[in-house]
């Protein structure tokens, strides 16, 4: 049997995306962080998420069959505490080519230090465009899709809905690989529409041919009075790269 749908969600709030966000509204060159991205943790509104987004799958007709998670603690934990507040067994798969995007050299560089700092990346990533500029040490989008394209055989061979909680690129190249989009499809659907905290997106399946269903809708943490956030998932940059 096959996975019939996926739902994709992004993990909560954690301390590098406020850290981030501060960057961008101070100016700063680089994120005020010494953890490394691995190691960077939700904030209480992150974990608030994460509780919403298992009251979600608790009210949903059919669980998760499957749960997959990225090992970055922010998704991990997120994974943890919404199958804790859906009352779900705590069988979780980890996985490390779910995790977020290596920035390399501009790790903790702020889009003003980018831009500031390192004036040939900025210029680099501005010609060759978000999907293929890799900065140096660091990976593409493109790169990101090659590692996903190698653990989706294993994600959709379970029978049920397969949940995944992983990062905002690694939500939208998902879409982008299973549904066959193009480089312009994808980065349409993504210009500025950022991957929310503790969103879901939901693939649907007839027959070999994936179709989205839903992207990054955050209802379900309305619903539940949680706040509704959308840093930009590349922690300290904005949406340009």
């Amino acid at each position: 049997m096959a996975a019939g749908e996926i739902w994709l969600t992004r993990h909560g709030e954690s301390v590098g995306n406020v850290a981030a966000a501060l960057a961008e509204r101070t100016g700063a060159g680089r994120l005020g962080l010494e953890l490394r991205d691995a190691d960077v943790p939700l904030t209480d509104v992150g974990r608030e998420q994460a509780e919403a987004l298992g009251t979600w799958l608790a009210e949903q007709p059919v669980r998760p069959s499957t749960v997959w998670a990225s090992p970055f603690l922010r998704a991990h934990d997120t994974a943890r505490i919404a199958l804790d507040a859906a009352g779900m067994p705590p069988a979780l798969r980890l996985d490390e080519r779910l995790r977020d995007r290596d920035l390399g050299i501009l790790d903790l560089v702020s889009t003003h230090g980018i831009e500031t700092e390192h004036p040939e990346e900025w210029a680099r990533r501005l010609r060759l465009g978000k999907f293929w500029y890799r900065p140096p040490g660091g990976e593409s989008w493109a790169d990101v899709a090659l590692r996903l394209r190698s653990v989706l055989p294993e994600v959709v061979a379970g029978d049920g809905p397969v949940l995944v909680v992983a990062h905002d690129v690694v939500v939208s190249l998902l879409v982008y690989v299973l549904c066959g989009t193009t480089e312009p499809e994808i980065m349409e659907l993504v210009a500025g529409r950022a991957v929310g905290n503790a969103t879901v997106t939901r693939l649907t399946r007839d027959g070999d041919a994936w179709t989205l269903d839903r992207f990054a809708q955050a209802d379900h943490l309305a619903a539940e009075g949680a706040p509704v956030t959308a840093h930009a998932e590349e922690e300290g940059h904005a949406d340009v790269f």
